[in-house]
């Protein structure tokens, strides 16, 4: 039986690991994440604070993807289900579901709403699969694992300059 790690273990541990890939030092990681039915990898660098999805308040006359405001410790955050965003079906709002604070590092109160947490992934443990044309270049960046699974790479500093992205009203 798998070992249970409560939230605020994991959030500390990923905290750990953050301030070190800050200071030089440390391996590289991946945060593994499941939108919809898609696996995806975003550097550790890049990830912020995992929360359990809150309470959102709706804003109207915003596009479908655009799930709303959350509050977070008196910030507010822009809320996108990104598996909307990525053309897929709405998040379910379960216990697994979490809220991906992923603006902080640009100067951005961005949030993905998304599926499920899947760990830490070793870059080592992938292999890089041939670009995806269709794809936005934010997302286009494609991995195999050892399994034979395919993952999708985000970046996001290209999604949060992306105009789409930015562009909340329907």
């Amino acid at each position: 039986m798998a070992q249970k790690t409560s939230l605020r273990d994991f959030q500390a541990y990923l905290a750990e690991r953050l301030a070190g890939a800050a200071q030089g030092r440390g391996t590289s990681s991946w945060l593994g994440v499941r939108v919809g039915d898609e696996d995806w990898l975003i550097d550790l660098a890049d990830s912020g604070e995992i929360l359990q999805a809150p309470k959102l308040t709706p804003v109207p006359l915003t596009r479908t993807w655009f799930s709303g405001i959350a509050n977070i410790r008196g910030n507010l955050h822009a809320v996108v289900d990104f598996s909307v965003f990525c053309g897929g079906a709405p998040t379910p709002q379960n216990n697994n579901t979490r809220l991906l604070l992923v603006g902080s590092k640009y100067g951005s109160n961005a949030a993905l709403l998304v599926t499920r947490m899947l760990g830490l992934k070793n870059p080592e443990g992938f292999t890089r699969e041939p670009t995806d044309p269709g794809a936005p270049s934010w997302g286009a960046v494609r991995y195999s694992d050892a399994d034979g699974g395919v993952w999708r790479k985000l970046s996001v500093r290209e999604l949060l300059a992306d105009n789409d992205f930015m562009n909340i009203g329907a």
